[in-house]
């Protein structure tokens, strides 16, 4: 099978995302920067007190492994026909432009297909082609209403830790180039396929918006509790001070809980309706028994007997306990695969590029 050639005029996270997918599937993917602006933006996004490995920054190797960094000048004539080149041969353009900066800089789709008309090309953009406000998580977070339902209730709304709206619509654009991808199959012919953060994110508000469009009724912060579901996403401390979290999803998961308490009425409590009216009595009953056991010894339980319930761990701890198959490693540097299904072979990567790195190779390619 022929190896998929993928440019990435994207930067930040979503289109980066994207390229780093392919990339682990085995693409070569040549990412183009800006050689006026000092490249990908999130390149210079340090942490405090972050030592930077020449051009590259944590957040930058996030979602860069693997590929090539070709730094260039677009506006410059002569070297935005070096993208030129490398497009008649590709298969995908990912690319996240204000709406019309591509066309200014003579990178668009209209423009790209003359040169490939096989090409498949795929945009992020903050609101759809046809509006020009700029698109950031933070923005979309708040403005698709994530952020009302996020946070304790009765407190200001509050963003989620990651661009998680980036994320999300990152796994849209790959769903739409895998789609773009088999109808050319048939087809033999390009296309431009495009997500805009704010789709993504309405999209992702799956039953929260249900609870709207079908029962009226306004999804409100609430912590970590569920709207339709009791016990799920309660707290509570065990004798050993660390906090567990519960997941019950059915009266069956419920009972067996009941059981390895040795809470033996359940009045009240019997159907998740119930419990959910009397969410605050059921937990005052539950935080009692569970601050009795040690977390090693309840959890040990739990597992046993398939109730679904977890430590509250440190994003260190999580890694530290991680699984080999969620990591990159090159060079001494450590990374998250963006891409854990299993079933495919799990390749080796590049680690993330220095600005300009590849160009004389790219560049001796061409001739």
């Amino acid at each position: 099978m022929k190896k998929l050639k993928i440019i990435e005029l994207a930067s930040v996270l979503a289109g980066p995302s994207v390229g780093q997918f392919f990339a682990e599937l085995g693409a070569e993917v040549i990412k183009v920067e800006s050689s006026k602006t000092g490249g990908d933006v999130t390149r210079s996004w340090l942490f405090k007190g972050e030592k930077r490995n020449g051009t590259v920054s944590a957040y930058f190797t996030s979602v860069n492994w693997g590929k090539k960094s070709l730094s260039i000048d677009l506006s410059n004539k002569e070297e935005r026909a070096i993208v030129y080149k490398l497009v008649k041969n590709a298969d995908i353009v990912v690319a996240s432009y204000k709406p019309g900066d591509s066309e200014k800089l003579g990178v668009d789709f209209n423009t790209l297909k003359e040169i490939n008309p096989a090409l498949i090309y795929g945009q992020i953009t903050g609101y759809g082609l046809s509006n020009p406000k700029v698109g950031y998580d933070a923005v979309i977070q708040a403005e698709s209403g994530f952020m009302s339902i996020n946070g304790e209730q009765g407190a200001a709304p509050l963003k989620m830790p990651v661009a998680l709206i980036d994320v999300l619509a990152g796994h849209q654009l790959k769903e739409a180039l895998l789609v773009a991808l088999i109808e050319r199959m048939e087809s033999g012919k390009g296309k431009c396929v495009q997500v805009a953060l704010i789709d993504a994110a309405i999209s992702a508000l799956v039953n929260q918006g249900a609870n709207w469009l079908v029962g009226k009724n306004e999804p409100k912060s609430m912590g970590n509790l569920h709207p339709n579901i009791a016990p799920y996403g309660e707290l509570f401390e065990t004798k050993d001070c660390r906090q567990l979290l519960l997941a019950i999803g059915n009266d069956k998961q419920f009972y067996r809980l009941c059981s390895i308490l040795s809470i033996n009425e359940m009045g009240g409590f019997s159907a998740n309706q119930e419990r959910v009216v009397n969410r605050d009595e059921l937990n005052r009953i539950l935080a009692d028994k569970i601050r009795l056991w040690p977390s090693h010894e309840l959890m040990e339980l739990l597992v046993n007997q398939q109730v679904p319930a977890g430590l509250v761990n440190t994003i260190n701890d999580a890694l530290d306990q991680g699984e080999p198959h969620w990591f990159l490693e090159a060079e001494g540097i450590t990374g998250l695969r963006s891409f854990v299904a299993s079933g495919f072979d799990r390749l080796s990567l590049s680690p993330p590029p220095q600005l300009g790195q590849h160009n004389q190779e790219i560049l001796d390619g061409l001739n």
